[in-house]
């Protein structure tokens, strides 16, 4: 009868290349940050060019999306189909800036965002300029296959002080 003889050296070899590692990697923090800038970034400009398509692109295909009257979109197409024709009317000639972004990590996959705006060149439904309005939009962003999206969004008007 034979025996199985693995030496110590070979033993550790299999043991540590098949336990998980203790050391991974931590997540890039700066680099997930900079990725999330990158899609408000975009968000920003597709409003600026009153393009839904562009804009529906930054959110994830089963998104949630409500807006500052509690009016919601669910899904990409939607969220395409419910900006098209006010990026025609209503904000046809908008500007909207972000002024300052706050991001908590829930998960290195999952992000709490909230990020202050401001727009100027809305009209109301009378055709009337909209004074500068200020708000506040309220992300969850995920990332999926390396690329931050936006899950869910809130948008909400400011009072003026």
């Amino acid at each position: 009868m034979k025996r199985a003889f693995l030496s110590l050296p070979l033993l550790f070899i299999l043991i540590s290349s098949s336990a998980p590692s203790q050391t991974a990697t931590p997540p890039n923090r700066e680099q997930d940050e900079k990725a999330i800038k990158e899609v408000l970034i975009r968000f920003v400009e597709a409003w600026n060019r009153h393009d839904a398509k562009a804009f529906s692109l930054v959110f994830a295909e089963d998104a949630d999306f409500t807006n500052v009257r509690g009016m919601g979109a669910h899904g990409r197409a939607e969220v395409e189909k419910m900006h098209a024709p006010r990026f025609a009317t209503n904000f046809k000639d908008s500007n909207q800036k972000i002024t300052e972004i706050k991001i908590r990590f829930l998960t290195p996959d999952i992000a709490a965002v909230d990020a202050r705006w401001e727009m100027t060149g809305a009209k109301g439904s009378d055709g009337q300029e909209i004074p500068l309005r200020k708000g506040l939009l309220n992300f969850i962003m995920t990332r999926s296959g390396g690329q931050w999206l936006i899950m869910i969004m809130h948008n909400m008007d400011l009072p003026q002080q």
